[in-house]
């Protein structure tokens, strides 16, 4: 199950709808002052739109991941000229200047960090010159990340946006080919809060969560340790996934409301649940083994994130990272 051409057009055009739209918007912003009263598109110069600056960073992620994979697709010149009106060092300098102000150390923090660092790998997979202009926002973030890591006692395992591991997941990829000493550093950390934990027990899922924390740490762990240790971990973590237990993380979940905004967050749940699994069974070497339990979370959700904008501004990414894993 990938996504196809057809599909790709649609998550296009989702998206592209909304990059740029202003209204309705979000904004996670301490305001030290009666200047900063502004409009988001006077904030965020580049990510003012998709309802929220994380959803816009991982919007045009999606999209040129897009372009990429399909890239005579007709949505894939529009994609191109967006990308290309944005993604200049201007406005870059304009978001950057965001992060200077007071207050601004826990902006996005880790979600829209280990975001931004996966679109800067992903703009640098183009060869337009996008990641070179991206690159000095997406540094900025991982030394956030350089910073907070060593502080961060206890890692955060809610199934929102301050899930460590999730950001973790995102932020190692950039790392690995680009700043070593945040690879070894969030190799340490994950290992530091997550290798001793055994037979997970965990009540999941929260009303809210798009994330399981059970998961994504399992998805950090692959990323972190070679494939017999990471074998040995995980049957010690789930001892009982053979078996499809704990059942509450292979049944997809009920979303009663799409228009809601915070229990549409369950369609995301379902599409990085799995993402997650197919990642870890090939993590194991068995790439088959999980695959009726990742489809069956794919077919609860993929037909509705169109159905609302509450999930349309952002559940398509989450939707090609089920269908890309």
């Amino acid at each position: 199950m990938k996504i196809g051409r057809s599909q790709a057009r649609e998550f296009a055009r989702m998206t592209l709808s909304h990059l740029t739209r202003r209204w309705p918007y979000k904004l996670d912003l301490v305001m030290s002052g009666p200047e900063d009263v502004l409009p988001p598109a006077e904030i965020h110069p580049i990510f003012h739109g998709s309802f929220d600056w994380h959803s816009c960073v991982h919007g045009y992620w999606q999209v040129l991941k897009i372009a990429r994979l399909y890239p005579d697709i007709p949505e894939a010149t529009d994609i191109r000229v967006l990308a290309d009106a944005m993604f200049v060092p201007d406005k870059v300098a304009g978001e950057i200047a965001r992060l200077d102000r007071p207050y601004a150390s826990g902006f996005e923090r880790p979600y829209g960090w280990g975001w931004m660092l996966a679109l800067q790998a992903e703009a640098d997979r183009h060869s337009a010159g996008w990641g070179d202009a991206l690159s000095p926002l997406a540094r900025r973030f991982a030394a956030n990340f350089t910073d907070y890591l060593p502080k961060l006692t206890y890692t955060i395992t809610v199934g929102t946006h301050f899930n460590t591991a999730f950001a973790l997941v995102l932020a190692l990829e950039w790392a690995e080919t680009r700043d070593s000493d945040l690879a070894a550093l969030i190799r340490q950390r994950a290992m530091d809060w997550f290798a001793d934990r055994r037979d997970y027990r965990g009540w999941e899922p929260g009303g809210d969560e798009f994330l399981s924390p059970a998961l994504t740490a399992a998805l950090l762990m692959s990323r972190v340790m070679e494939g017999d240790a990471f074998a040995q971990w995980f049957a010690a973590f789930l001892p009982d996934a053979q078996r499809g237990e704990p059942a509450m993380l292979f049944e997809p979940v009920h979303v009663s409301d799409r228009t809601d905004g915070k229990i549409a967050h369950l369609d995301g749940l379902n599409l990085s649940r799995a993402w997650c699994w197919r990642q870890i069974g090939l993590a194991l070497g068995e790439p088959d083994r999980f695959e009726p339990v990742a489809q069956a979370h794919i077919a609860a959700s993929l037909p509705h994130i169109g159905e609302d904008y509450m999930g349309s501004h952002w559940l398509a990414s989450f939707a090609l990272l089920a269908l890309e894993s």
